[in-house]
């Protein structure tokens, strides 16, 4: 794993403790990992949209709004992106920011973080 820099060193990372409880009140969960990934296991609830989507698709994505209640409040609530281990969920949550998103964060130590606290996995085959 690299050092987050530029852009990417600005983004606040969460631990999985913090980013359980976002989620308990309400924040989007975004796994930013390949659909193969996602599908090996995931947060419960997160809903995927890979890094290469993630900019021209994040506020269209039907689970996502939904999930938000309306496009323009999604701009507004903190968003919760995940991956590996944290350098893809922080690119994207600094792409993220350059669109307007108020709040993104990334979580700290990705999925392996997740699953070394002790968290469960939903979608494991």
């Amino acid at each position: 794993m690299h050092a987050p820099y530029g852009e990417e060193a600005e983004i606040r990372e969460v631990t999985t403790h913090e980013a359980l409880q976002m989620q308990r009140v309400g924040s989007p969960v975004v796994d930013v990992r390949e659909p193969e990934e996602f599908a090996d296991g995931h947060i419960p609830g997160a809903v995927n949209v890979p890094l290469g989507q993630l900019e021209s698709g994040l506020h269209t994505h039907p689970e996502v709004v939904r999930r938000a209640l309306a496009a323009h409040e999604l701009r507004e609530r903190p968003l919760v992106l995940y991956c590996l281990v944290g350098g893809r969920s922080a690119r994207g949550a600094a792409a993220l920011r350059r669109l307007g998103y108020a709040n993104p964060v990334s979580l700290a130590g990705g999925i392996l973080a997740w699953t070394e606290n002790g968290h469960p996995i939903a979608g494991q085959k």
